[in-house]
């Protein structure tokens, strides 16, 4: 190779590097991208998983329901941890919605995560990062993908219980899932992998007697539930119960994120309401149910287009305007 050749592809190798980091750079206030923290916080991804790993040695649980707080903020004005504020006066938070209220859950595993970033690179690493990375290191650790998470979040100063009032809910029907998540540029791959994340963690009694007593008003239960399954989940859920009481969202492997989810829906054992109207709708059968066929049937296929969905809902009108977020040292309230 000539000299003038050389110098040629080192300048095009530089012009390339320069490139990638002029798109990094340009996350601070557009875009994100995974290696965000490389410089300023590399350890952020390891310090964050220590302590989802210590979490989870006694609360079985924390996985999904951290997954659960990722889902829930970015769903509301966008991935901005706005949903880890605490009321102030003037402003509700988000937390004491009736989607949230008592059953959102693993604050303090953010505050832990938090502070041992403070600790390590203060001023640094978003509440809302933090949120996607433990979602990420929740599903791999629990037997799921894993996906390179795009960084670069700031904190919202702002928390909008309104907005948290419309967020998916589990007596939704295939229709207004399919409109909920339309309107956040989500598709019918998207809504069918993100509604995967039920096949780990609980649900309590609250969100189901429905389908077991009063399916739609008509004082009878659900025609699309298993009938052992529906026998065993009103032993589990009587009529007048405690609503309290938690309940397996995936009866077979409870804590592992696997698609046995789908399996389940296959047969009427989908728990929640949205879950087998994916399958089950008669407006399904054109547009989830097939989906849900696909993934019942590949767990490769479930496990990629999970990863793809959770960059997606990621990227959902993520804060990086400066003038308007903040990187808070402290998740629940603004600086």
């Amino acid at each position: 190779m000539s000299s003038s050749s050389s110098r040629s592809t080192v300048a095009a190798a530089i012009a390339g590097v320069l490139v990638v980091a002029a798109l990094c750079l340009h996350g601070a206030t557009a875009q994100l991208c995974e290696d965000y923290y490389d410089d300023t916080c590399p350890d952020a991804y390891d310090t964050v998983k220590q302590v989802l790993i210590d979490a989870h040695q006694s609360d079985t649980r924390i996985f999904a329901s951290l997954i659960r707080l990722h889902f829930h903020d970015c769903f509301v004005q966008g991935c901005d941890g706005s949903l880890l504020l605490d009321t102030v006066p003037g402003m509700q938070s988000e937390k004491e919605s009736p989607p949230n209220n008592a059953s959102a859950r693993g604050f303090g595993v953010v505050d832990a995560a938090k502070a041992a970033l403070e600790a390590a690179c203060p001023g640094v690493v978003s509440c809302a990062d933090i949120l996607a990375i433990a979602a990420e290191i929740s599903v791999e650790l629990s037997g799921g993908p894993s996906w390179g998470v795009l960084l670069g979040r700031l904190d919202s100063k702002t928390s909008d219980f309104n907005g948290s009032l419309d967020l998916p809910a589990p007596t939704d029907n295939v229709t207004i899932l399919q409109q909920k998540f339309n309107n956040l540029s989500l598709n019918d791959v998207d809504l069918v992998a993100l509604s995967g994340g039920h096949t780990f963690g609980r649900v309590q009694c609250q969100f189901i007697t429905d389908r077991l007593y009063n399916f739609s008003g008509t004082n009878m239960p659900d025609p699309t539930l298993d009938s052992a399954y529906r026998a065993f989940l009103s032993q589990r859920c009587p009529r007048n119960g405690d609503g309290t009481v938690l309940n397996d969202l995936d009866p077979t492997t409870p804590d592992t994120f696997d698609n046995n989810y789908y399996s389940n829906i296959e047969v009427n054992r989908g728990i929640l309401n949205s879950d087998q109207e994916l399958k089950s709708s008669p407006l399904a059968q054109g547009t989830t149910a097939p989906i849900v066929d696909q993934f019942a049937s590949s767990q490769d296929a479930f496990f990629a287009s999970f990863a793809q969905s959770m960059i997606n809902m990621g990227n959902i009108k993520p804060l990086t305007d400066p003038s308007r977020g903040e990187v808070r040292t402290n998740c629940r309230r603004v600086n």
